[in-house]
C-alpha cells in the first residue's frame, strides 16, 4: 500500500525550493553576516575551556605530523 505524500513532500517543487532556500538565514545563531559576533563567540568558547585542556588539544592535533 503506497503512502500518500504529506507535509513538505506534498508541496509543489517551486514552493519547496523557496522554503529550502531560506534555511539558516532566519536563525539568530548564524554568524554569516556578523563576523564580530562570531569572533566573540569563539573567544567565549576558548575561555570556557580549562587551560590544560587547550594545551593537550593542541598537542594531540599535531602529534602525527
Amino acid at each position: 500500500m503506497a503512502q500518500s505524500r504529506r507535509g513538505f513532500a506534498a508541496m509543489d517543487e517551486e514552493k519547496q525550493r523557496r522554503i529550502a532556500s531560506k534555511g539558516g538565514k532566519a536563525s539568530s545563531g548564524s554568524f554569516d553576516n556578523d563576523p564580530k559576533r562570531a569572533a566573540e563567540a569563539g573567544r567565549k568558547g576558548a575561555a570556557a575551556q580549562p587551560t590544560e585542556a587547550k594545551q593537550r588539544g593542541g598537542q594531540n592535533s599535531h602529534a602525527n605530523r
